[in-house]
């Protein structure tokens, strides 16, 4: 696996929309910039990127746990996948093997992790969702954050995100969960 560079992301909200103050509420986002193996055509068998997407997430999960201020109460993952990748390139990085070391680095997690891949070029933005690791309908954790990493993905490359967060969206006030009808 031939990694290019790597990238944290962290921000830390200290305020709602109206300037009030509210948490703090830190997001932290890991990325690796690596050569897609599969790029340049048609690829049946994707496991070279389940294998390296289940070693990068130990990696990433790790550097973005360290970035919190807290205990890692949500997660999502995301991938951009350069011009001569395909969508399903962002799939096998995301799904076979991506969750188990995610999940290891918070002490669990038993939701879903969100997920959100594009096939795009340089510099391209990808909106990361986030939830809450444990309870799928925590709906002020249910967050975005938006990631790029300005000179990537190259054409034959792959960016990989891991992001986490230590509390609910500041001043959330949607409710705990879907009304009963």
């Amino acid at each position: 696996m031939r990694v290019r560079k790597s990238v944290l992301i962290r921000e830390r909200i200290e305020a709602e929309e109206a300037g009030e103050a509210a948490g703090p509420v830190t997001r932290a986002v890991a990325a690796a910039v690596f050569e897609n193996p599969c790029a340049g055509g048609y690829v049946a068998d994707l496991s070279p990127l389940f294998e390296m997407a289940g070693l990068l997430g130990e990696r990433l999960a790790a550097e973005a746990v360290a970035a919190l201020e807290g205990p890692a109460i949500g997660y999502g993952k995301g991938a951009l996948v350069g011009m001569d990748g395909a969508m399903e390139h962002g799939a096998a990085v995301l799904h076979p093997t991506l969750g188990k070391p995610m999940r290891a680095a918070v002490g669990g997690g038993a939701a879903l992790i969100p997920a959100n891949t594009k096939v795009a070029a340089l510099g391209a933005t990808l909106d990361l969702p986030l939830g809450h690791k444990d309870e799928p309908w925590a709906f002020d954790y249910i967050d975005t954050v938006t990631v790029s990493v300005a000179d990537a993905p190259r054409p034959g490359e792959i960016v990989l995100f891991v992001g986490l967060l230590d509390g609910p969206r500041p001043a959330a006030r949607v409710g705990s969960g879907p009304r009963k009808s």
